[in-house]
Protein backbone atom coordinates (compact mmCIF):
# COMPACT_ATOMS: atom_id res chain seq x y z
CA UNK A 1 0.00 0.00 0.00
CA UNK A 2 1.33 3.75 -1.37
CA UNK A 3 0.38 6.75 -0.20
CA UNK A 4 0.71 9.95 -1.72
CA UNK A 5 1.21 12.98 1.14
CA UNK A 6 0.45 16.97 0.38
CA UNK A 7 1.24 19.06 3.15
CA UNK A 8 0.58 23.36 2.95
CA UNK A 9 -0.47 24.30 6.03
CA UNK A 10 1.66 26.75 6.82
CA UNK A 11 5.20 27.72 4.82
CA UNK A 12 6.51 24.86 3.08
CA UNK A 13 4.47 23.31 -0.03
CA UNK A 14 5.35 19.18 0.46
CA UNK A 15 4.90 16.04 -1.21
CA UNK A 16 6.04 12.59 -0.70
CA UNK A 17 5.30 8.77 -1.05
CA UNK A 18 5.56 6.47 1.80
CA UNK A 19 4.58 2.83 1.67
CA UNK A 20 2.95 0.98 4.22
CA UNK A 21 5.88 -0.75 5.10
CA UNK A 22 7.32 2.56 6.65
CA UNK A 23 9.13 2.73 3.52
CA UNK A 24 9.76 6.47 2.48
CA UNK A 25 10.14 6.59 -1.37
CA UNK A 26 9.95 10.35 -1.35
CA UNK A 27 9.82 13.36 0.50
CA UNK A 28 10.16 16.87 -1.20
CA UNK A 29 9.29 19.96 0.67
CA UNK A 30 9.65 23.92 -0.59
CA UNK A 31 10.54 25.96 1.50
CA UNK A 32 9.23 30.09 1.63
CA UNK A 33 11.46 31.55 3.52
CA UNK A 34 12.71 33.83 1.53
CA UNK A 35 9.19 34.99 0.79
CA UNK A 36 8.74 35.78 4.20
CA UNK A 37 11.93 36.92 6.17
CA UNK A 38 11.95 40.82 4.89
CA UNK A 39 8.36 40.92 6.71
CA UNK A 40 9.81 39.15 9.76
CA UNK A 41 7.09 36.20 10.03
CA UNK A 42 5.09 34.29 7.36
CA UNK A 43 2.87 36.50 5.45
CA UNK A 44 -1.08 33.90 5.21
CA UNK A 45 -1.67 35.86 1.44
CA UNK A 46 1.86 35.03 0.06
CA UNK A 47 2.41 32.13 1.41
CA UNK A 48 -1.08 31.01 -0.26
CA UNK A 49 0.02 32.50 -3.70
CA UNK A 50 3.04 30.23 -3.09
CA UNK A 51 1.74 27.20 -2.74
CA UNK A 52 -0.70 27.82 -5.71
CA UNK A 53 3.22 28.27 -7.89
CA UNK A 54 4.36 25.10 -6.20
CA UNK A 55 1.82 22.56 -5.69
CA UNK A 56 1.64 21.42 -9.21
CA UNK A 57 5.52 21.00 -9.28
CA UNK A 58 6.05 19.76 -5.62
CA UNK A 59 3.32 17.04 -6.06
CA UNK A 60 4.96 15.74 -9.41
CA UNK A 61 8.26 15.46 -8.01
CA UNK A 62 7.40 13.69 -5.01
CA UNK A 63 6.03 10.93 -7.73
CA UNK A 64 8.89 11.01 -9.67
CA UNK A 65 11.26 10.29 -6.79
CA UNK A 66 9.35 7.77 -5.95
CA UNK A 67 9.28 6.34 -9.32
CA UNK A 68 5.88 5.90 -9.41
CA UNK A 69 3.04 6.96 -11.22
CA UNK A 70 -1.09 7.51 -10.06
CA UNK A 71 -1.64 3.98 -10.76
CA UNK A 72 0.32 2.84 -8.32
CA UNK A 73 -0.78 4.96 -5.12
CA UNK A 74 -3.64 3.50 -3.06
CA UNK A 75 -4.93 6.58 -1.39
CA UNK A 76 -4.02 10.17 -1.47
CA UNK A 77 -3.76 12.29 1.72
CA UNK A 78 -3.18 16.24 2.53
CA UNK A 79 -3.67 18.47 5.33
CA UNK A 80 -7.36 19.77 6.08
CA UNK A 81 -6.22 21.68 8.91
CA UNK A 82 -5.24 23.65 11.15
CA UNK A 83 -3.53 26.04 10.16
CA UNK A 84 -3.12 29.32 7.46
CA UNK A 85 -6.97 28.83 5.90
CA UNK A 86 -5.23 30.09 2.43
CA UNK A 87 -2.60 27.77 2.13
CA UNK A 88 -4.77 24.61 3.99
CA UNK A 89 -7.04 25.14 0.82
CA UNK A 90 -4.54 24.95 -1.87
CA UNK A 91 -3.07 21.62 -0.55
CA UNK A 92 -7.04 19.98 0.07
CA UNK A 93 -8.13 20.93 -3.37
CA UNK A 94 -4.83 20.00 -5.05
CA UNK A 95 -5.59 16.23 -3.20
CA UNK A 96 -8.74 16.30 -3.49
CA UNK A 97 -8.71 16.64 -7.65
CA UNK A 98 -5.64 14.06 -8.06
CA UNK A 99 -8.02 11.74 -6.07
CA UNK A 100 -11.24 12.22 -8.06
CA UNK A 101 -8.99 12.48 -11.51
CA UNK A 102 -7.21 9.06 -10.64
CA UNK A 103 -10.04 7.40 -8.99
CA UNK A 104 -8.17 7.01 -5.35
CA UNK A 105 -9.70 7.07 -1.90
CA UNK A 106 -9.05 10.63 -0.85
CA UNK A 107 -8.19 11.16 3.21
CA UNK A 108 -8.39 14.34 4.92
CA UNK A 109 -5.55 14.60 7.69
CA UNK A 110 -5.05 16.50 10.30
CA UNK A 111 -1.64 17.96 10.49
CA UNK A 112 -1.25 18.07 14.70
CA UNK A 113 -1.93 13.90 14.05
CA UNK A 114 0.55 14.16 11.40
CA UNK A 115 3.29 15.11 14.06
CA UNK A 116 1.45 12.62 16.52
CA UNK A 117 1.94 9.53 14.13
CA UNK A 118 5.62 10.31 12.95
CA UNK A 119 7.34 8.29 15.59
CA UNK A 120 5.10 5.19 14.56
CA UNK A 121 6.94 5.91 11.41
CA UNK A 122 10.26 6.44 12.16
CA UNK A 123 10.65 4.19 15.43
CA UNK A 124 7.61 1.69 15.35
CA UNK A 125 5.99 3.38 18.78
CA UNK A 126 2.96 1.83 19.63
CA UNK A 127 -0.13 3.10 21.25
CA UNK A 128 -0.62 4.49 24.30
CA UNK A 129 2.35 6.60 23.98
CA UNK A 130 2.95 10.77 25.21
CA UNK A 131 3.42 13.09 23.57
CA UNK A 132 4.80 16.67 23.50
CA UNK A 133 3.74 18.90 20.51
CA UNK A 134 6.13 22.06 20.10
CA UNK A 135 6.39 24.41 16.91
CA UNK A 136 5.79 27.66 16.13
CA UNK A 137 1.93 27.27 16.23
CA UNK A 138 1.42 24.81 19.16
CA UNK A 139 2.42 23.50 22.27
CA UNK A 140 0.95 20.74 23.43
CA UNK A 141 1.17 17.62 25.78
CA UNK A 142 -1.71 14.84 24.85
CA UNK A 143 -2.18 10.78 25.78
CA UNK A 144 -2.13 9.14 22.38
CA UNK A 145 -4.36 6.13 23.37
CA UNK A 146 -5.13 4.99 19.64
CA UNK A 147 -5.44 6.24 16.48
CA UNK A 148 -8.28 8.94 16.45
CA UNK A 149 -8.16 9.05 20.01
CA UNK A 150 -6.00 11.55 21.48
CA UNK A 151 -5.98 12.89 24.99
CA UNK A 152 -5.03 16.71 25.62
CA UNK A 153 -3.76 17.12 29.28
CA UNK A 154 -2.20 20.75 28.44
CA UNK A 155 -1.86 23.37 26.17
CA UNK A 156 -0.57 27.24 26.10
CA UNK A 157 -2.49 29.52 27.46
CA UNK A 158 -0.83 32.87 24.92
CA UNK A 159 2.36 32.11 23.01
CA UNK A 160 3.63 29.05 20.97
CA UNK A 161 7.04 27.91 22.38
CA UNK A 162 8.37 27.95 18.79
CA UNK A 163 6.55 31.56 18.51
CA UNK A 164 8.40 32.82 21.66
CA UNK A 165 11.32 31.53 19.53
CA UNK A 166 10.86 33.33 17.03
CA UNK A 167 10.07 36.58 18.88
CA UNK A 168 13.19 36.64 20.66
CA UNK A 169 15.45 35.95 17.58
CA UNK A 170 13.76 38.91 15.94
CA UNK A 171 14.50 40.86 19.52
CA UNK A 172 18.21 39.84 18.95
CA UNK A 173 18.06 41.03 15.45
CA UNK A 174 18.55 36.97 14.02
CA UNK A 175 17.80 35.91 10.95
CA UNK A 176 13.99 34.72 9.84
CA UNK A 177 12.89 32.62 11.62
CA UNK A 178 15.09 33.01 14.82
CA UNK A 179 14.61 30.10 16.68
CA UNK A 180 17.35 27.79 14.98
CA UNK A 181 19.09 30.97 15.33
CA UNK A 182 18.30 31.35 18.98
CA UNK A 183 19.49 27.81 19.40
CA UNK A 184 22.81 28.83 17.28
CA UNK A 185 23.82 31.66 19.49
CA UNK A 186 23.17 29.90 23.01
CA UNK A 187 25.19 27.18 22.17
CA UNK A 188 28.27 29.66 22.13
CA UNK A 189 27.93 30.37 25.81
CA UNK A 190 30.64 28.84 27.89
CA UNK A 191 28.95 29.44 31.29
CA UNK A 192 25.34 28.66 31.54
CA UNK A 193 25.39 30.05 35.61
CA UNK A 194 26.90 33.09 34.90
CA UNK A 195 24.51 33.92 31.83
CA UNK A 196 21.39 33.06 34.24
CA UNK A 197 23.01 35.31 36.63
CA UNK A 198 23.24 38.35 33.91
CA UNK A 199 19.83 37.34 32.50
CA UNK A 200 17.38 36.77 35.08
CA UNK A 201 14.21 35.22 33.47
CA UNK A 202 10.83 33.58 35.00
CA UNK A 203 9.64 30.44 34.33
CA UNK A 204 5.98 30.84 34.19
CA UNK A 205 3.61 27.68 35.85
CA UNK A 206 6.40 25.99 37.00
CA UNK A 207 5.26 24.52 40.49
CA UNK A 208 2.03 24.36 39.38
CA UNK A 209 -0.43 21.77 38.92
CA UNK A 210 -1.53 20.62 35.24
CA UNK A 211 -0.01 20.86 32.41
CA UNK A 212 -0.69 24.23 30.52
CA UNK A 213 2.42 26.43 29.20
CA UNK A 214 3.01 30.00 29.20
CA UNK A 215 5.82 32.00 27.41
CA UNK A 216 4.63 35.67 26.91
CA UNK A 217 5.61 36.27 30.46
CA UNK A 218 9.28 34.79 29.28
CA UNK A 219 9.15 36.79 26.00
CA UNK A 220 8.55 39.91 27.75
CA UNK A 221 11.04 39.55 30.21
CA UNK A 222 13.64 38.76 27.33
CA UNK A 223 12.75 41.90 25.14
CA UNK A 224 13.43 44.24 28.88
CA UNK A 225 17.03 43.41 28.62
CA UNK A 226 17.66 44.31 25.22
CA UNK A 227 19.19 47.24 23.82
CA UNK A 228 20.03 48.67 20.68
CA UNK A 229 23.99 48.96 21.74
CA UNK A 230 23.71 45.01 23.15
CA UNK A 231 27.34 43.27 22.69
CA UNK A 232 27.48 40.22 20.69
CA UNK A 233 28.67 38.10 24.22
CA UNK A 234 25.36 39.42 25.90
CA UNK A 235 23.41 38.24 23.35
CA UNK A 236 25.00 35.20 23.55
CA UNK A 237 24.32 35.11 27.14
CA UNK A 238 20.87 36.26 27.40
CA UNK A 239 19.82 33.34 24.44
CA UNK A 240 21.13 30.73 26.54
CA UNK A 241 19.39 31.80 29.62
CA UNK A 242 16.44 32.25 27.52
CA UNK A 243 16.75 28.56 26.27
CA UNK A 244 17.79 27.00 29.42
CA UNK A 245 14.13 28.44 30.94
CA UNK A 246 11.94 27.41 27.80
CA UNK A 247 13.47 24.02 28.87
CA UNK A 248 12.80 24.24 32.38
CA UNK A 249 9.59 25.10 32.16
CA UNK A 250 8.97 21.64 29.65
CA UNK A 251 10.78 19.74 31.93
CA UNK A 252 8.36 21.10 34.82
CA UNK A 253 4.90 20.28 32.77
CA UNK A 254 6.38 17.34 31.14
CA UNK A 255 6.84 16.00 34.79
CA UNK A 256 3.25 16.49 35.63
CA UNK A 257 2.01 14.74 32.47
CA UNK A 258 4.18 11.61 32.91
CA UNK A 259 2.08 11.48 36.48
CA UNK A 260 -1.03 11.19 34.94
CA UNK A 261 0.31 9.02 32.04
CA UNK A 262 1.66 6.36 34.64
CA UNK A 263 -1.51 6.53 36.95
CA UNK A 264 -3.41 5.56 34.06
CA UNK A 265 -0.79 3.58 31.96
CA UNK A 266 2.38 2.55 35.06
CA UNK A 267 1.15 -0.83 35.15
CA UNK A 268 1.91 -2.42 31.55
CA UNK A 269 3.94 -5.23 32.69
CA UNK A 270 7.76 -4.70 31.71
CA UNK A 271 7.31 -2.43 28.49
CA UNK A 272 8.64 1.03 29.04
CA UNK A 273 6.24 3.26 27.63
CA UNK A 274 7.23 6.56 25.61
CA UNK A 275 7.14 10.49 25.16
CA UNK A 276 7.76 11.35 21.74
CA UNK A 277 8.66 14.90 20.87
CA UNK A 278 7.40 16.66 17.41
CA UNK A 279 7.38 19.61 15.52
CA UNK A 280 10.42 22.33 14.97
CA UNK A 281 11.15 23.39 18.22
CA UNK A 282 11.81 18.88 18.84
CA UNK A 283 15.03 19.77 17.05
CA UNK A 284 16.48 22.07 19.70
CA UNK A 285 19.53 20.34 21.34
CA UNK A 286 18.98 21.94 24.89
CA UNK A 287 15.67 20.70 25.51
CA UNK A 288 16.05 17.57 24.30
CA UNK A 289 19.07 16.82 26.84
CA UNK A 290 16.40 18.16 29.57
CA UNK A 291 13.66 15.16 28.24
CA UNK A 292 15.77 12.42 28.38
CA UNK A 293 16.87 13.02 31.61
CA UNK A 294 13.74 13.74 33.15
CA UNK A 295 12.34 10.53 31.26
CA UNK A 296 15.32 8.33 32.56
CA UNK A 297 14.40 9.19 36.27
CA UNK A 298 10.94 8.56 35.68
CA UNK A 299 11.68 4.60 33.88
CA UNK A 300 10.40 6.12 30.10
CA UNK A 301 11.82 6.56 27.09
CA UNK A 302 12.72 9.20 25.41
CA UNK A 303 12.29 9.49 21.35
CA UNK A 304 11.67 12.27 18.36
CA UNK A 305 11.93 11.36 14.80
CA UNK A 306 14.77 12.97 12.69
CA UNK A 307 14.62 16.66 11.89
CA UNK A 308 13.23 15.87 8.79
CA UNK A 309 10.15 14.51 9.96
CA UNK A 310 9.93 17.02 13.10
CA UNK A 311 9.59 20.25 11.02
CA UNK A 312 6.48 20.14 8.75
CA UNK A 313 7.02 17.94 5.86
CA UNK A 314 4.38 15.53 3.89
CA UNK A 315 5.84 12.09 5.04
CA UNK A 316 3.78 12.22 7.97
CA UNK A 317 0.79 13.30 6.25
CA UNK A 318 1.29 10.44 4.04
CA UNK A 319 1.39 7.98 7.01
CA UNK A 320 -1.45 9.34 8.66
CA UNK A 321 -3.20 8.68 5.58
CA UNK A 322 -1.61 4.70 5.52
CA UNK A 323 -2.61 4.23 8.79
CA UNK A 324 -6.59 5.49 8.83
CA UNK A 325 -6.76 4.04 4.84
CA UNK A 326 -5.67 0.42 6.48
CA UNK A 327 -8.59 0.93 8.91
CA UNK A 328 -10.86 2.60 6.25
CA UNK A 329 -11.36 5.63 7.45
CA UNK A 330 -11.61 7.52 4.48
CA UNK A 331 -13.45 10.82 3.51
CA UNK A 332 -15.77 11.83 0.82
CA UNK A 333 -14.65 14.87 -1.78
CA UNK A 334 -17.03 17.40 0.19
CA UNK A 335 -14.91 17.34 3.50
CA UNK A 336 -14.12 20.74 4.44
CA UNK A 337 -10.88 22.80 5.36
CA UNK A 338 -10.49 24.13 8.73
CA UNK A 339 -8.12 26.47 9.99
CA UNK A 340 -8.59 25.27 13.94
CA UNK A 341 -9.01 22.13 14.38
CA UNK A 342 -8.76 20.21 17.91
CA UNK A 343 -6.97 16.29 18.21
CA UNK A 344 -9.43 15.23 20.82
CA UNK A 345 -12.45 15.38 17.57
CA UNK A 346 -10.82 12.88 15.50
CA UNK A 347 -12.30 9.84 17.60
CA UNK A 348 -14.23 7.41 15.43
CA UNK A 349 -16.08 4.52 16.64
Amino acid sequence: MKVLGIESSCDETAAAVVDVDKSILSNVVSSQIQNHERYGGVVPEIAARAHMDQIQFITQKALDDAKVTLSDIDGIAATCGPGLIGGVIVGMMAGKTIACMADKPFIGINHLEGHVLSPRLSDNIEFPYLVLLVSGAHTQILIAHNLGHYELLGTTLDDAVGECFDKVGRMLGLPFPGGKHVAELAAQCKDITAAEKQFSLPRPMVGRDGCDFSFSGLKTAVLRYVTDNMSQDDKIMLAAAMEKAVAEIMNNRVKNAISIFNQRYGNNGDKKPYLVTGGGVAANQTIKDHLVRLTKEHNLIFTAPPPVLCTDNAAMIAWAGIERLKKGWVDSLDVKARPRWPLENLKRE
